[in-house]
C-alpha cells in the first residue's frame, strides 16, 4: 500500500489522505529496500531547499514511537495521523541524514561511520537547527500543529532527542519476542534483494547494520560478553534478530526508568486487545485531544494473532532471551 492507506483510512476523506501521501511522498525519502528511490534526489533537493530558507523555529511537544520494527510501530504511527492535529512521517530517515549523517545504521543514504547509540554529547548547533526548522516547516505544509516520527532506532538516541526537543514525548512499543522474531525474519525473506551482488535487506547494505551492533554494542557492553563468541558475521537471521530485539528491550526498559516522564512503554499485544483503551491512554501522554476517528480506525484495523512458536536459538543467546522475556513480564 502506497503510504499505509487502505480502504479504511481513505474513508476518512481528501484532505487526510492528502497529508499522508505528501508526507509519504516529499519528506521520507525511500530506503534501500524500497522502490521509488530515483525519487530521494528530489526529496532531498527539497529538504534542503526548506532548511535554506532562513529564520530560526522550534518544534514544540514532538512525538516519536520508537523500539523495534515489526513491532507495531508502523500501525500506531498511521492511526495517531488521523488526529486532527498531527502530522506523520514513517521513518522520515531523510530528514535525520540531513540533521546528523550518524543516524542512518542501515547504509540507505551514507555507508560509513553510522552510530546506533548518539547522546547529547553528539547534539551540533547546526543539528538543532537543522531538525527544528525542518521538522516545524513540514508542519505548517500539511497544516498540523504536532508531529509524530516513527523511527524505532531513536530508542538508542533518547538523550539525543531530548536534548533536541526537551519537551519530546516518546513512546517505546515492546512486543513478545517470539513473534517479533518471526516476523523480522520473514520480513527478511520476503523484501530481501541482492544488486550486484550485495545483499539489502532488514541488516542493512551488505549487513552494515548488523556489522553497527556487533562493534559498536555487543562487543563492547559486558552485558553481552558471554555471546561474543556467537555473534559472528555469519550468524543465522532468527538469532540475530533475537539477539537486536534483547539488546533493543533492554535498552528501551533503560530509558524508561532513566526518563520517566518522557518515556512512555506500551505494550503492542494490550493495543491489540484493549485497543481505543490503549490508544486513550496514549493520546492523554502525548498530550492530544481526544478523537473519535482515531479509537474508530483503532477499532476496526487491530486484531490479534496466535503467538509464534518459541524461535530455535544458539544457547548462549537463548538464556539472555528468557531473562529479557521474564523483564517484560512475557511467557517464554
Amino acid at each position: 500500500m502506497i503510504a499505509q492507506l487502505d480502504s479504511e483510512y481513505n474513508k476518512n476523506g481528501f484532505k487526510k489522505i492528502l497529508r499522508r501521501l505528501v508526507s509519504y511522498g516529499f519528506f521520507e525519502g525511500r530506503p534501500h529496500t524500497t522502490k521509488g528511490q530515483w525519487f530521494n534526489p528530489v526529496v532531498f533537493s527539497l529538504l534542503k531547499l526548506i532548511n535554506f530558507v532562513p529564520g530560526t523555529s522550534t518544534l514544540h511537544k514532538p512525538i516519536f514511537i520508537t523500539g523495534l520494527g515489526r513491532s507495531g510501530t508502523t500501525i500506531l504511527g498511521v492511526i495517531l495521523s488521523l488526529h486532527r492535529d498531527v502530522g506523520f512521517l514513517n521513518e522520515p530517515k531523510a530528514i535525520w541524514r540531513l540533521v546528523d549523517p550518524q543516524h542512518d545504521i542501515n547504509g540507505d543514504y551514507v555507508s560509513t561511520n553510522g552510530k546506533f547509540k548518539l547522546s547529547s554529547k553528539d547534539v551540533t548547533e547546526n543539528a538543532t537547527l537543522t531538525a527544528n526548522r525542518i521538522f516545524s516547516r513540514y508542519l505548517k505544509l500539511v497544516n498540523s500543529s504536532r508531529l509524530v516520527d516513527k523511527y524505532p532506532e531513536l530508542i538508542f538516541r533518547v538523550d539525543y532527542i531530548l536534548k533536541l526537543f526537551p519537551d519530546a514525548k516518546i513512546l517505546f512499543l515492546t512486543r513478545n519476542g517470539c513473534d517479533a522474531i518471526h516476523s523480522i525474519d520473514l520480513w527478511s525473506r520476503r523484501l530481501g534483494i541482492q544488486k550486484n551482488g550485495v545483499i539489502e535487506d532488514w541488516w542493512g547494505r551488505d549487513d552494515v547494520k548488523w556489522s553497527y551492533l556487533r562493534d559498536q554494542i555487543i562487543n563492547i557492553d559486558d552485558t553481552y560478553a558471554e555471546i561474543r563468541s556467537v555473534a559472528t558475521k555469519d550468524l543465522d537471521h532468527v538469532n540475530r534478530a533475537a539477539l537486536e530485539w534483547i539488546i533493543t528491550m533492554r535498552e528501551g526498559l533503560k530509558q524508561y526508568s532513566q526518563y520517566p516522564n518522557s518515556v512512555y512503554q506500551f505494550k503492542y499485544e494490550d493495543l491489540l486487545i484493549y485497543k481505543s483503551d490503549v490508544i486513550s491512554q496514549i493520546l492523554e501522554c502525548c498530550e492530544l485531544s481526544r478523537d473519535n476517528t482515531v479509537t474508530t480506525y483503532a477499532d476496526s484495523m487491530l486484531y490479534t494473532n496466535s503467538q509464534k512458536p518459541y524461535p530455535l536459538l544458539n544457547k548462549e543467546i537463548d538464556i539472555l532471551f528468557r531473562k529479557t522475556m521474564h523483564s517484560l513480564k512475557y511467557e517464554a
